[in-house]
């Protein structure tokens, strides 16, 4: 699964985050209870910072409150990667079929597609399942996703 952080950036941010997190209502830290869906891009923040506990806080928020597919898929990179516990493919991958099964409008599920039909393909944390691993790749690539039109000609498959 490698190489699929590449699609989750959000850009390199050039931020003073050396300010003291508590002192401005911008930080990540003012934000878990808010009710601003704004809030789930400090998950982001949170996890570069390395406060793994906060970042996974807020964004089960955002996924609980709004089923935000970008919460899903950062969510996913961190339990695939373990930098918050053991790495826990299993729940990554559950992750990415949830926000596969979803269409968001800043196309997010397009990612999720990919990366669930990858994950089937290849048994990352599910059973192999090549067929409806194609299935999920060749939408993401009708989609414009691009390397998934790219990893099925490189496993021989049609896009």
């Amino acid at each position: 699964m490698s190489g699929w952080r590449v699609f989750l950036g959000i850009g390199v941010f050039s931020l003073p985050l050396t300010l003291s997190a508590q002192s401005s209502e911008f930080a990540y830290t003012e934000q878990l209870d808010s009710d601003n869906r704004m809030k789930c891009l400090y998950g982001y923040f949170a996890e570069k910072t390395g406060d793994h506990d906060f970042a996974v806080a807020i964004l089960e928020d955002c996924i609980a409150r709004w089923n935000d597919v970008y919460s899903m898929l950062l969510l996913a990179q961190i339990h695939e990667n373990g930098v918050y516990s053991a790495p826990n493919p299993v729940r990554s991958t559950a992750l990415m079929k949830q926000g596969a099964q979803l269409n968001d409008e800043a196309g997010y599920s397009r990612l999720a597609r990919y990366h669930y039909g990858k994950a089937l393909y290849e048994g990352f944390g599910i059973a192999v399942d090549k067929s409806k691993g194609k299935k999920y790749l060749r939408m993401a690539a009708h989609e414009g996703v691009e390397a998934a039109c790219e990893y099925l000609e490189q496993n021989d498959e049609t896009c």
